[in-house]
């Protein structure tokens, strides 16, 4: 296990412990309270904990070296871990509703009130602490499965959030002598449906992630990279591919270098690609370059002294993501290709 997977695995292993905590918290402020809202919060707890577990085994398997059965390794598991989360934040939506409902129609009595919110806004905000930082590391690690989780915190901190206000309404309308057990339960119910389209914006992005969809944000940093350490003999740069898997990432392009270098001096390059990557966005990232020789079309942009020369240099090629990606040759606008298929015709 690597020093990132390490670090990865750690934390969710806080999460997991955070998140059993807080849960037995919860529960025991709906047993004080006899607050429907403040059950929904429990309930939606016992989801973070068994979705805490899933991650952590995750993580576990993502850290695992690569083998003949899996030459990219395991990462890929941890979208698996974060559509199974998503999932439960849905199902957990889903129960909150349907409990809430019930309770709507057979409302019971609401008591200390006031120590149950005291303990749900003790709970929230040390949810919402754990889970930007597992977002923050997430993000920086490159790990979908912490990402996850650290965003299921932070919904069940909005979705408290939420609740505490509703529930000080009612405090405050109950001192006043005023019936407000049913906005309890309607206060649960709001919340219920909001869980919900958090489950469902989990499971989409995991999906996305599953199915290798370009990830813009890391294209843009990518993209920079290469303008930066951009030199003469790198005359252009296309169908430049990005895959994540777990902590993991496989980069892909292919490289325009002078038609006289010699193989050694290519490999130097392409290991000059290699080393800035991996600088950028550490070892945990796979680098294949296929290297071409340029053609006279490519003389206009190219401005080293070379024998080969057949045009004036004009500028170099704009290097943007969306160019990079091109999975064609940048072929000069003036270049007329014609397809040799009409020749059959004859």
């Amino acid at each position: 296990m690597d020093e990132v997977a390490k670090s990865n695995f750690d934390f969710q292993k806080i999460i997991a412990v955070v998140g059993f905590s807080l849960m037995a918290i919860k529960f025991i402020a709906f047993y004080m309270t006899g607050s429907m809202a403040i059950l929904t919060d429990a309930l939606e707890s016992i989801v973070n904990v068994v979705a805490a577990f899933v991650g952590l085994y995750a993580l576990y398997l993502s850290a695992q070296p690569a083998d003949k059965s899996h030459p990219f390794g395991h990462g890929k598991i941890e979208n698996i871990s974060a559509i199974i989360e998503g999932s439960m934040i849905l199902v957990a939506g889903g129960l909150i509703i349907y409990e809430s409902i019930l309770s709507f129609i057979n409302p019971g009595e609401i008591k200390q009130l006031d120590i149950g919110l005291v303990i749900v806004a003790a709970a929230a905000l040390v949810n919402f602490l754990v889970g930007r930082a597992a977002i923050r590391k997430g993000k920086k690690t490159r790990s979908p499965a912490l990402v996850a989780s650290g965003k299921h915190l932070c919904s069940d901190t909005y979705s408290s959030i939420g609740i505490i206000l509703g529930l000080a309404v009612v405090y405050v309308a109950m001192a006043l002598g005023y019936d407000a057990v049913w906005l309890d339960s309607s206060i649960a119910i709001v919340f219920g449906v909001i869980i919900g389209f958090t489950g469902i914006h989990v499971i989409k992005q995991s999906i996305d992630d599953s199915m290798d969809k370009n990830d813009e944000e890391l294209m843009e940093q990518i993209t920079a990279l290469l303008n930066e350490y951009r030199h003469d003999d790198w005359i252009d740069i296309y169908k430049v591919r990005l895959i994540k898997y777990g902590h993991g990432l496989f980069v892909d392009m292919h490289l325009i270098l002078p038609r006289d270098m010699a193989v050694s001096e290519s490999y130097e390059e392409e290991a000059q690609i290699e080393e800035a990557i991996k600088w950028k966005f550490g070892e945990e990232v796979e680098v294949s370059v296929t290297a071409a020789p340029c053609t006279d079309y490519f003389c206009r942009y190219c401005d080293r002294n070379c024998f080969n020369r057949c045009e004036d240099y004009e500028k170099h090629l704009k290097w943007t993501p969306d160019s990079l990606m091109n999975p064609y040759m940048h072929n000069p606008p003036r270049l007329v290709i014609i397809d040799g298929s009409l020749n059959n015709d004859r």
